[in-house]
């Protein structure tokens, strides 16, 4: 992924992130009420919108981020997309996805922290 990639998907997740919680509040708020899943729902947006200024950092980071921006991606899309599927859906089976995000997400951040104590050494 090159740098101009990178903060366009940042733009594109932050941008996502802000109208899917403005839709789960509104547009989908009963069904999410319905569903018993407004829950799963504010928490896939909360971890969503928490990366996106990550990503944006990442991108314009020195050196440039390659592996914790790969990371996070699809920690998103793994993590906050199945939950955002699980309320919509109430499929459960979906939830095994979830934690493979997690990790992901976990992973970039510690892909982040070992090159800081490296650097510091």
């Amino acid at each position: 992924m090159t740098r101009r990639a990178a903060r366009i998907t940042a733009a594109a997740t932050g941008f996502l992130a802000i109208a899917l919680g403005a839709f789960g509040a509104h547009a989908l708020r009963g069904m999410l009420e319905a569903n018993q899943s407004r829950d799963l729902w504010n928490t896939a947006v909360l971890y969503h919108l928490v990366h996106a200024p990550v990503l944006l950092w990442a991108a314009s980071a020195e050196p440039f981020l390659h592996g914790p921006i790969l990371c996070w991606v699809l920690g998103i899309l793994l993590f906050s997309g199945s939950l955002y599927a699980m309320a919509l859906t109430k499929i459960g089976v979906l939830g095994a996805i979830t934690p493979i995000g997690g990790l992901l997400l976990m992973a970039g951040w510690g892909i982040v922290g070992i090159r800081a104590i490296r650097k510091s050494s």
